[in-house]
């Protein structure tokens, strides 16, 4: 029995291993190091899919920089893969580093001072500058096999970076699964899912107009596309009829009249009805167009009837489709005019006026047309000045253009109603977390205007693996490619010959060409599912974790990763690829802006865990609900840093009372025979069921909240009212009861609070406890029946009045009271009689009358001992 000091806060003997000042600092070093040593998070394979909980974690581009998104986001989703750990799921938590792409490809040219070129032979044991070149027409050029040793080598660096970070915060991520998107089992994957999407028709290549980024030299898809307010001018011409009266159109691109194929209007607009089926001719060139009806035009926009180029921008691209307009392409990739004039240019003045400006950028060319225009007298009236929404490569810093080219496709519902409606209801199959996220993904499918572009024009990637045979002319058959077994994966088609050819027969009349673009980095984001699972290569495990239970993602690419990953399971897998997506918010800098490396408001991770601890970020994170942008407070991690080192001491004060494993309760409560301990076990048994049902609907954040707001109440009033009892003023009896109540409550609470705080809950349950509680399970509810839960907060409001008497007498809070008044509701009453002993023993209190009275709870009529005269102060009296 602990020493019987009533009315003191002496603790009983301190069990050797609770330390003296316990701290948080270290914990993370020391925690993770005994983590891996452990392996506590590794996933078991021997296992089944019912006892599988699998996580698609989103791969981090590694050659990026560090934000503080990332342990948001992160954050969020091992919260969750913990609290299902802990409920008994053998969790498969993987972690993929995204490589693939031009955030990679940019990194590895500058830092090496290398270019690829799949032209190039590979190198053996190549070796890049010791020194790269500062100017980029001196890099090394090297072959694409080379590029990716390269990238693999760097990315090695940068993963170790974000490894320890990810570490430091405590994702429970299972090390041993990692990949990268540009290793050879991620480019087989990738080439396996395109070669079995052209093999069921859902990929095919077709010669038509593309978004282009003239900078990277690359067709661009639509879900990569980005508006950005630009500004601009409308200027206005004339198109002539038969008869030499003037048509006037306006438009934002002049530059682009060379390319005009037809003028549009409105069916309904009287103004140009008699026009429709007759041909004007176009200024400066002299070209015959045809006035054509569509409902695209709007009578209400400039003058009404639109100058339809090939192509200006993507509504050009349905008139041109819906119409059957012939194409005038006069852009090149380069983003310069075409040097060769036009065949429809025929009259001398049109060739002439051509050349002027032939071989000049758009925007060249721009000033060129006005220049023609004012010259010959034909704009009329000023350029109107406007901002407009003008489309760009999100990586991109120059507008697109539409270029016409050959280019390998994804059927994706963009040119099929019924398989749009299809992959919406494939939707249905996920459930999102919100769930109001769901309606993006619904509402992208239904915007889509055309499948999905998957090649790309780049020289790092996971390459096309196709190879077309080339006839006597040397000319390629496109009709017939020539295509890898699946064992031959993966291979490049620009170094490795042909099925059935040899090197030398490579670009010859009667040999084979390999297909140079390489595909779009989300071709292989989209089935990290595929990769990380095992698919084609471990059936065992990808049946076990297939389909993932979660997929934690942004919302800004709700259309790209998540749409892209649901349209190759469908195709592939004939399901969706995962039961949840729990989509995260962005984070706000202080003035509510999205923090990007742009505007240069991203707060560098790094220094936030050293001020604060990762206990503390993961707090701030887990406040957040999934879904909502949160801002960036360094107040809220404050909190959850004191919250952290609260845990800490009101542990170590719990322990050294005397509470040990054995007072631990599991389902018999007869144990406690106090009404205010039996209302404590009640209220927690409540927050474990809420808390519980919180978790099971993704909503992690209130059961933080709720957790939270218990433990306040636990150490803010409970513990301050028994410390009588836990020494033994009550007799043993009533230790008993109280030490229960304590162990149970924080064997509890260190479990509810394990998903959110994993270093502190893990020093402190090493104090008393073997074995980590990352591995232990869920708290159990204690079946309390009689239990009051509100009790503990009426006792907690009497005390708190009592202290705030002695608080305005100015005495010491240990200063008796010789008499008191609570004045309650009749209910309130009942349960301050229930709890009237602890009530006045932490009081330190003679007596305290309970009267029954209307409103709110009060305390009255506080009699205090006198006040102790200071030792020091007797003693030069009797002097």
């Amino acid at each position: 029995m602990a020493e019987n000091i009533p009315g003191t806060d002496t603790p009983a003997p301190t069990p050797s291993n609770v330390p003296d000042k316990p701290v948080l600092e270290g914990l993370e070093e020391s925690l993770t190091k005994r983590w891996l040593a452990e392996g506590t998070y590794k996933f078991d394979r021997e296992t089944t899919r019912e006892q599988v909980y699998s996580i698609d974690t989103p791969p981090p581009t590694a050659s990026g920089s560090l934000h503080v998104g990332h342990m948001f986001s992160y954050t969020q989703t091992d919260v969750l893969a913990r609290f299902q750990r802990m409920n008994g799921k053998n969790v498969f938590y993987p972690m993929g580093w995204d490589d693939n792409g031009l955030p990679t490809e940019r990194r590895v040219q500058n830092f090496y001072g290398v270019r690829c070129d799949p032209k190039i032979s590979y190198e053996p044991g190549y070796q890049p500058p010791a020194t790269p070149a500062k100017n980029q027409r001196d890099f090394d050029v090297i072959s694409r096999k080379n590029f990716i040793e390269l990238c693999e080598v760097l990315a090695v660096e940068d993963e170790k970076v974000f490894e320890h970070l990810f570490q430091t915060l405590g994702l429970s991520v299972d090390w041993a699964l990692t990949y990268r998107t540009i290793d050879d089992h991620s480019r087989a994957v990738s080439q396996r899912g395109f070669l079995e999407n052209l093999s069921a028709g859902d990929a095919y290549m077709a010669e038509a107009p593309t978004l282009w980024d003239v900078t990277f030299r690359t067709a661009v898809a639509q879900a990569e596309l980005e508006d950005r307010e630009m500004p601009g001018a409308y200027y206005r011409f004339p198109f002539f009829a038969e008869d030499g009266s003037k048509i006037y159109i306006e438009t934002t691109r002049p530059e682009l009249l060379a390319a005009c194929s037809a003028l549009v209007a409105n069916p309904d607009d009287e103004r140009y009805k008699a026009l429709f089926g007759k041909k004007v001719t176009s200024p400066l060139f002299g070209v015959e167009v045809e006035v054509l009806p569509h409902a695209l035009a709007k009578a209400d926009k400039g003058s009404g009837i639109a100058m339809v180029c090939t192509f200006g921008d993507l509504t050009d691209v349905i008139w041109w489709r819906e119409l059957q307009l012939p194409t005038r392409a006069i852009v090149g990739r380069d983003g310069r005019i075409l040097s060769e004039t036009p065949e429809w240019i025929t009259t001398e003045e049109g060739r002439e006026n051509y050349a002027t400006i032939a071989g000049k950028t758009v925007f060249g060319a721009k000033e060129g047309l006005i220049t023609l225009l004012t010259d010959a007298e034909l704009l009329d009236g000023e350029a109107k000045k406007i901002m407009h929404p003008v489309n760009f490569f999100e990586k991109g810093d120059k507008p697109l253009e539409i270029v016409s080219s050959r280019q390998w496709y994804i059927r994706n519902g963009g040119r099929d109603a019924d398989r749009r409606e299809h992959l919406i209801s494939r939707g249905k199959e996920i459930e999102f977390h919100p769930a109001f996220m769901r309606s993006r993904y619904d509402n992208w499918i239904s915007g889509l205007n055309g499948d999905w572009l998957v090649s790309r024009q780049r020289f790092f990637g996971v390459p096309v693996p196709v190879w077309y045979p080339l006839d006597a002319d040397a000319n390629p058959d496109y009709e017939n490619p020539i295509l890898p077994t699946t064992e031959m994966l993966p291979v490049d088609p620009a170094a490795d010959a042909a099925p059935g050819y040899t090197e030398e027969q490579r670009n010859l009349p009667g040999g084979f060409v390999g297909d140079a673009d390489v595909l779009d980095t989300w071709a292989t984001s989209s089935l990290t599912p595929q990769i990380v699972g095992g698919w084609g290569v471990d059936e065992e495990l990808f049946n076990n974790v297939y389909p993932f239970d979660l997929r934690p993602q942004g919302h800004d690419i709700i259309r790209t990763w998540l749409f892209s990953s649901a349209v190759r399971a469908d195709a592939l897998q004939g399901s969706a690829p995962w039961k949840h997506a729990a989509i995260s918010g962005w984070i706000l800098d202080p003035d509510r802006k999205k923090m990007s490396k742009s505007k240069g408001n991203v707060v560098v991770p790094t220094d936030v865990l050293n001020d604060f601890g990762a206990d503390a970020v993961r707090y701030w994170a887990a406040s957040a609900k999934l879904g909502a942008d949160t801002a960036y407070e360094i107040a809220q991690m404050k909190i959850g840093r004191r919250l952290a080192i609260k845990l800490l001491n009101v542990s170590k004060f719990v322990l050294n009372l005397g509470a040990t494993e054995a007072n631990v309760l599991t389902a018999d409560s007869d144990e406690l025979q106090n009404a205010l301990d039996r209302g404590l076990l009640a209220q927690l048994s409540e927050v474990v069921w809420i808390a519980t049902s919180a978790f099971e609907k993704y909503d992690y954040a209130r059961a933080l909240q709720l957790t939270e707001s218990f433990f306040w109440h636990f150490t803010d009033d409970y513990v301050e009212l028994i410390k009588d009892r836990a020494y033994g003023a009550s007799g043993e009896e009533g230790q008993a009861s109280v030490l229960a109540a304590l162990a149970t409550t924080l064997d509890s609470l260190l479990r509810l609070f394990a998903p959110f705080l994993p270093f502190a809950t893990e020093e402190v349950w090493s104090w008393w406890r073997k074995g980590s509680i990352h591995r232990e399970l869920w708290p159990a509810l204690v079946a309390v029946d009689d239990g009051d839960t509100s009790l503990l907060a009426t006792v907690g409001d009497a005390l708190s009045g009592i202290r705030k008497a002695k608080s305005e007498a100015k005495v010491k809070q240990r200063t008796q009271v010789l008499s008191a008044t609570v004045t309650a509701g009749a209910v309130e009453a009942s349960q301050l009689a229930a709890g009237l002993g602890d009530l006045k023993a932490a009081a330190n209190a003679l007596e305290i009358t309970v009267a029954v009275g209307e409103g709110e709870l009060r305390v009255s009529d506080v009699a205090l001992a006198p006040a102790e005269e200071p030792a020091a102060a007797v003693s030069a009296v009797q002097a």
